[in-house]
């Protein structure tokens, strides 16, 4: 016989990338008392990681608990972003219900259609809160229309469709039943939470089992088993055995049990059913495994997600100017990395390459692996990565693509130049809204490899002015190719150090990557060239000096400013015959071979093999 335990609630705060995830669990936490009146305390305290906190967004799941009238709510804060969808799925593995936020006047937006669907197909209670309705264009009661229609379009039941409604104001830590009546604090959420959210149940005859949803490492108890307990309780140093993805059960012992009170960990001797609990002491524990006793070792449903759609090529830094910038720099180190980050995140696959030094990384997204490449830079790692590939599948010998269900929002006078581009990436029109503000709303179907690179044309069509947001909608026929950059690059053709004559004789021939006094070797993409051909160039190339003087021989050398290439940035440029190194330092775009003359014999060869493919076919 089941029971519920009334004394605790878990739930999951999931959003839209911006709706205010994070900013309300701080207004929850000032008002539930877990910092002491007066106490000063960060904005965003939940974004704990530089990356969080210099993007803005949050990337990994983080759990907390709060107290109220006695009952312990243990919150999981979810990233917004799809690339970050296993976040999503491992923290919806240890809730009982999830609280949805919604923007009052941009709507249900892709993320949002995202993490609901994950939540609906879990069987979760959702409590539904409209956030920012102090904006001047918010528009509530819209939204909530908009929020049944997608409900009703993810297939919810009916139970799930009765989902109780709150409008709040996350900055001021406000909630109310009514948008017109307004609230004093939190206590509405609070109390639907208690109210509407189920406690989680559990059977009493039923040995101790836990799943593991996370992990997490410190420095003193080495590597930490996050999970909620399904059944039973677990006590200090008691035998255990761990069953893993081949469903052996593997001998293993808690060395300490701990548990959420606010932000921090505290220790507990004994950890009963429906907690979410921190367990130390055992060193090979995965994701997806089940921590049960000796006697009944049966393994819980394993954690599953998503397939990953897009694959990148990792390997060492082969360059001139290798080893200079970061401490590591061996491909044993970088394998090592990816195979914890592997182990940390199910979303993430790695695999050998063809290549010794070559490893194949599978994941979610562009910006997931822009994330994960910029974490170990920070960490000192020198490496190359190749451009994002979609991966492609093959049923019934059809061959299938990645889609993305793409939402555009921008002026009117841009819709046209908008329209044309997303038509040549193969995109089509699945909706179109004029809100009557002077901005349209558009949905796209689109191929997820007519999306990279697009970011920066889409941001300079609409002026900045331009609102984008994608989420993987599932695999469709393949549509075809089309050619994603119609520019060239400026490429060295040897060693030394740029020169601003040099560089001011290139200015010319397109926009340049590097500045005067910066080391260059052969291979190197010094620049991107108007047209669509790669060009050889010298940016090393001195001012001949001679010892006549004569009118304007001398004048000053003014150059363009040169814009900080970015990770994003480089990795939407890159070509498919191109790499970019990644340093601790610096950020650099260089051909896959360096060596102008065996580039040029490749080529040629390319073109004769191309030559007598047609003279076969009109044989």
């Amino acid at each position: 016989m089941l029971i519920r335990n009334d004394a605790i609630r878990n739930i999951a705060i999931i959003a839209h990338v911006d709706h205010g995830k994070t900013t309300l669990v701080d207004a929850m936490f000032r008002q539930s008392g877990v910092f002491r009146a007066g106490q000063e305390m960060d904005e965003r305290i939940m974004d704990s990681m530089d990356l969080e906190r210099e993007r803005g967004i949050t990337i990994a799941a983080k759990n907390c608990a709060v107290t109220w009238l006695g009952i312990k709510i243990n919150i999981l804060d979810t990233p917004g972003h799809a690339d970050f969808g296993g976040e999503v799925e491992r923290a919806l593995s240890m809730v009982g219900g999830a609280v949805l936020l919604v923007d009052a006047s941009e709507g249900p937006l892709p993320q949002t259609r995202f993490v609901l669907k994950k939540t609906l197909e879990a069987g979760l209670r959702v409590l539904v809160v409209i956030n920012k309705i102090d904006r001047k264009d918010a528009r509530p009661g819209d939204v909530v229309n908009e929020i049944y229609d997608l409900f009703i379009d993810l297939g919810a039941t009916e139970e799930q469709l009765e989902f109780p409604l709150l409008y709040a104001v996350g900055r001021e830590g406000i909630a109310t039943h009514d948008p017109s009546v307004p609230g004093k604090d939190l206590s509405p959420l609070f109390e639907a939470i208690i109210r509407e959210i189920p406690g989680p149940v559990h059977d009493p005859a039923e040995p101790f089992q836990m799943l593991v949803s996370d992990l997490d490492y410190s420095d003193y108890l080495g590597r930490l088993a996050v999970g909620q307990v399904r059944h039973g309780s677990v006590r200090l140093r008691e035998p255990l055995v761990r069953v893993d993805e081949r469903g052996q059960a593997l001998p293993a012992r808690v060395a300490r049990i701990q548990v959420y009170k606010g932000l921090q960990l505290v220790d507990s001797d004994e950890a009963s059913a429906g907690e979410i609990v921190v367990l130390a002491g055992m060193e090979d524990v995965a994701i997806g495994d089940t921590i049960c006793i000796r006697e009944a070792p049966r393994a819980l449903p394993r954690l599953r997600v998503d397939a990953p759609t897009v694959c990148m090529r990792f390997s060492i830094n082969t360059s001139p100017l290798a080893g200079q910038e970061g401490t590591q720099v061996q491909s044993r180190r970088i394998w090592e990395r990816l195979a914890r980050e592997a182990q940390r995140n199910v979303a993430i696959q790695v695999e050998a390459g063809e290549g010794r030094d070559e490893f194949l990384v599978k994941g979610r997204g562009e910006l997931q692996m822009a994330i994960l490449i910029e974490q170990m830079r920070r960490e000192g790692f020198e490496l190359s990565v190749g451009r994002p590939r979609v991966i492609l599948h093959e049923e019934g010998g059809e061959v299938l693509e990645p889609m993305e269900m793409l939402l555009v929002d921008c002026d009117e006078a841009f819709m046209g130049i908008v329209t044309e581009k997303l038509a040549y990436r193969k995109g089509r029109m699945a909706g179109l809204t004029n809100t009557g503000s002077g901005r349209v709303r558009m949905e796209f179907s689109i191929p997820s490899r007519g999306l990279i690179g697009l970011r920066d044309e889409f941001l300079t069509d609409t002026k900045g002015t331009g609102i984008m947001n994608s989420s993987f909608s599932g695999y469709e026929a393949h549509r075809g190719d089309f050619i994603t950059r119609f520019t060239g690059s400026l490429v060295a053709d040897r060693p030394g150090r740029a020169v601003a004559y040099a560089l001011f004789n290139l200015e010319p021939r397109g926009e340049l990557f590097v500045r005067p006094g910066e080391s260059v070797y052969e291979g190197l993409v010094v620049g991107e060239h108007n047209r669509e051909s790669d060009i050889d160039v010298n940016p090393a190339k001195e001012k001949k000096l001679t010892n006549l003087r004569a009118a304007g021989k001398d004048e000053n050398i003014i150059l363009t400013p040169v814009r900080p290439m970015t990770l994003e940035r480089a990795l939407r440029f890159v070509a498919d015959d191109e790499l970019v190194e990644v340093t601790p330092q610096s950020i650099r775009l260089r051909k896959t071979e360096l060596s102008a003359l065996k580039r040029r014999q490749a080529a040629g060869r390319k073109i004769r093999a191309d030559e007598y493919a047609r003279a076969d076919v009109r044989s």
